[in-house]
């Protein structure tokens, strides 16, 4: 790893009074709905480091590289949504152009096909459970709907590729968590009403 240069500083102090820059220069307030979906993937991305450290060294460790991709993946996404496709800058936006013919959300639909025939079956709703890893999974998994929550007002700025993608993403990471409380050899904790009456699930 190269470090950093001793005239190249961390910190620029350029947001102090409570802006910060899109990649196309433009300056807005840090509450803007932009900042809101880029902090919030950003965040899924750390929870997705915190999952991988989780899951290296056990028998669900194959999911590594797939998490790994998951997260520049999310870089990408964070490029395209700070270049609003409306931009003077069109060659910042062509740039930042995301998964332009579906291939990545159409990946994610492969790995859950992959991964879903071995689960078994529930007839009750799954809590988030399953040990370290799994439980971890989960957390990503509500970051990323909060992610795509997050980029709804942003729908006519971005690519419809990058909502697709973060939309297909939360599915996969709830078949990547059961797979690895399956893996590991972990139960995965059911819900029970506190009357023992069934659900609607159950049905």
């Amino acid at each position: 790893l190269k470090s950093y240069p001793p005239t190249v500083k961390v910190y620029t102090r350029t947001g102090d009074r409570g802006t910060s820059a899109l990649f196309t220069g433009e300056r807005r307030r840090k509450d803007d709905a932009v900042f809101a979906a880029l902090g919030t993937a950003d965040e899924l991305s750390s929870t997705l480091g915190l999952a991988i450290a989780h899951l290296e060294g056990t028998p669900a460790s194959a999911l590594v590289p797939r998490l790994e991709t998951v997260q520049c993946l999310l870089q990408d996404v964070g490029s395209n949504v700070a270049t609003p496709v409306g931009a003077k800058s069109q060659a910042k936006v062509k740039r930042t152009r995301f998964d332009a013919d579906g291939f990545h959300s159409s990946n994610l639909e492969l790995w859950i096909d992959e991964l879903s025939p071995a689960l078994p079956v529930h007839r009750a709703f799954i809590l988030p459970s399953g040990g370290h890893a799994a439980s971890t999974l989960h957390v990503a998994r509500t970051i990323c709907r909060r992610t795509e929550r997050a980029l709804v007002p942003l729908l006519a700025d971005i690519d419809k590729e990058t909502f697709t993608f973060v939309n297909r993403l939360s599915d996969f990471l709830f078949v990547a968590a059961r797979w690895t409380a399956m893996k590991q050899g972990i139960a995965e904790k059911i819900y029970v009403h506190p009357q023992g009456r069934v659900t609607e699930y159950d049905k």
